[in-house]
C-alpha cells in the first residue's frame, strides 16, 4: 500500500491490479494513503483536516480515527522541526543488544557491550 507504482517489479503490479478489481475499496484506500503520505512530508496541516475528514468512512477510518482523537500530537509533528528520532534508535538499540544478551544485560556488561559496538 505504500510503495509506490514506479518501484513495484511486474508480478506484483499485477497482482495488485487483480487485488483491486477484487476489492474496489482498497484503491480508494491506496489513493487516502498516498495523501496522507503526501500532506505529512509537504507539512501541511490544512490538508490533514481535509484528509482525516474524507478517510474517517473508509477503509483507513480507524487510523484517521486515532490521529483525530490525537489530534495536537500530530500537529506537533507536522508543523515543529524538532524530532525524537534519534533517541528512539538509540533506545532501539540498546533493547536489541539487551535481547541478545538473554537477560544478563547487567549495567557494566551492557555498558561494555554499547561502547564497545560504536
Amino acid at each position: 500500500m505504500t510503495t509506490a507504482r514506479d518501484h513495484l517489479s511486474k508480478s506484483d503490479t499485477v497482482t495488485i491490479a487483480a487485488i483491486e478489481r477484487g476489492v474496489p475499496m482498497l484503491v480508494e484506500a491506496r489513493s487516502l494513503i498516498d495523501r496522507f503520505q503526501a500532506t505529512i512530508r509537504t507539512r501541511s496541516e490544512s490538508d490533514l483536516n481535509a484528509w482525516a475528514t474524507e478517510a474517517s468512512t473508509s477503509l483507513v477510518a480507524s487510523f484517521a480515527n486515532g490521529i483525530m482523537r490525537d489530534r495536537s500530537a500530530v500537529h506537533a509533528a507536522v508543523t515543529e522541526h524538532w524530532s525524537n528520532g534519534q533517541t528512539e534508535g538509540q533506545i532501539t538499540r540498546l533493547k536489541l543488544v539487551k535481547r541478545q544478551m538473554y537477560g544478563r544485560g547487567k549495567l557494566d556488561l551492557l555498558q561494555a557491550r554499547l561502547i564497545g559496538a560504536a
